[in-house]
């Protein structure tokens, strides 16, 4: 990617995260990140067709920045990956744009990227150890219950009045989701 369209983008993505957790996302408009980021309307609308197609892109590009050293993640090791922390860290940074996302109607493609992504790891996993899913449950189902668990956690988290701290809730998740890793049980 063009580094100008790069830098363009974070500067759109990070308005965006300013601003929703300044007045909450519902509140934000293309206006308000364009002033934010210091760019003009024409400019937004030539990276992103709205705001939701923004707030789907940044949050991505939180996850796949939190899943860019994959294979670097053992996942026969019972300490959750760093990433995963790192991810749960932002989360809870920006936990009032969060919030949002894993509770209200509204924002199913930044849900829809996640989630995705989240199937794609463990496919990704399985395929380069040769993990076969438990039974004769087909991969890409199987895949689909350990990212629908893990956003569950991560939603059911967000709402929580006393979250715990990101490590932790990163050890309930990888507990949830290693023996889809291929940890013998």
């Amino acid at each position: 990617m063009d580094p100008r369209i790069a830098k363009t983008r974070a500067r759109l993505q990070t308005a965006l995260f300013e601003l929703a957790d300044e007045k909450g996302i519902d509140d934000v408009t293309v206006s308000d990140i364009t002033q934010r980021a210091g760019v003009n309307r024409t400019t937004f609308y030539l990276h992103y067709a709205d705001a939701e197609t923004l707030l789907a892109d940044a949050i991505d590009g939180v996850a796949e920045r939190a899943t860019l050293a994959l294979e670097e993640i053992d996942i026969a090791s019972t300490e959750p990956p760093v990433q995963l922390t790192e991810f749960l860290v932002h989360a809870r940074e920006n936990a009032r744009l969060y919030r949002q996302v894993f509770s209200e109607p509204g924002y199913a493609v930044a849900l829809a990227r996640l989630r995705e992504r989240l199937i794609g790891t463990v496919v990704s996993h399985a395929d380069a150890d040769g993990a076969e899913p438990p039974g004769d449950i087909p991969l890409p189902i199987f895949a689909a219950s350990v990212a629908g668990s893990i956003l569950g956690v991560i939603g059911a988290w967000l709402v929580e009045e006393n979250r715990a701290e990101p490590d932790v809730v990163s050890r309930w998740i990888w507990e949830i989701s290693r023996p889809a890793s291929g940890r013998e049980g």
